[in-house]
């Protein structure tokens, strides 16, 4: 039996300080690498592919440049090439960080091959992920700037670059480790709802439509939204948005046995609520 295909999201409001320009969380990097290994020697037998959100090294240069809503003018690109500098600048961070404490992380910069079509991820190449995944290694992606047939030049999510990968690479799980505890019902203090659909989202949608920080890719509806179309693709799949702020919850995670947070799937189970 093949190993099971684990998509594990780092949010940049975990790693970053969301409100602080360029301005990393290095001792939570440190002790989130010590558990995604933790994570894997108690469960051997999975592959992990990591992506990373770009927090205050991103969202708030694309905000500033109005990445997302498109590049035309050389101001424009400018702007469009400082936003991946500073994407850059985290993703070392981040992969410096994992490879010291023995992930073997292979790097896979979603700028260098993607392509949008009017904001739509169309294309990224596919084979160097699959190659490192086929070799034990663990492929490190990350948000980042892609050129736009319509656009000139937008920005992608790790969600929009998971969901696209999904196609190619079907994951079992997918972690996305933030520091919200899940999706809430309302904004900000809501209960955390514990299952999500494609039938029941319309019932919570208002809940999930708040970030409190500058988030260009939407927030957390627009994880929301990405995540129902990935299990819409993959019915198998689960995808779990929890809180990895907790010491050992993203071990617990990784391991299975993480119960908190909110469920993503394709179905209703017996118990989600209508």
């Amino acid at each position: 039996m093949p190993p099971k295909l684990v998509y594990l999201k780092l949010g940049g409001s975990l790693i970053t300080d969301k409100h602080d320009e360029r301005t990393p969380q290095r001792s939570t990097l440190r002790r989130l690498a010590r558990e995604i290994v933790a994570g894997m020697e108690q469960r051997p037998h999975i592959s992990l592919l990591i992506g990373h959100g770009a927090g205050s090294f991103g969202h708030i240069q694309a905000t500033r440049h109005n990445t997302l809503a498109g590049v035309r003018s050389a101001r424009d690109w400018h702007g469009f090439a400082t936003v991946a500098a500073a994407v850059a600048e985290l993703n070392g961070i981040v992969r410096t960080e994992l490879f010291s404490a023995g992930v073997p992380v292979f790097n896979a910069q979603p700028s260098a091959s993607a392509r949008c079509r009017d904001g739509k991820l169309v294309k990224l190449a596919v084979e160097p992920i699959k190659g490192a995944i086929d070799n034990d290694l663990t492929p490190l992606l990350h948000g980042d700037v892609a050129f736009d047939e319509t656009r000139g030049g937008t920005i992608i999510s790790t969600e929009m670059i998971f969901g696209f990968l999904s196609h190619s690479l079907p994951p079992d799980e997918v972690l996305l480790a933030g520091i919200a505890p899940g999706v809430r019902s309302s904004h900000p203090r809501g209960s955390v709802i514990p299952e999500i659909t494609p039938q029941t989202f319309a019932n919570y949608a208002g809940g999930a439509a708040f970030s409190d920080a500058p988030d260009v890719t939407g927030g957390m509806k627009g994880k929301v939204a990405e995540m129902l179309a990935l299990v819409q693709n993959i019915p198998a799949a689960t995808v779990r948005i929890f809180s990895a702020e907790p010491e050992g919850a993203l071990t617990r995670a990784l391991s299975g046995t993480e119960t908190t947070g909110t469920v993503i799937r394709a179905a209703r189970t017996e118990s989600t609520p209508v």
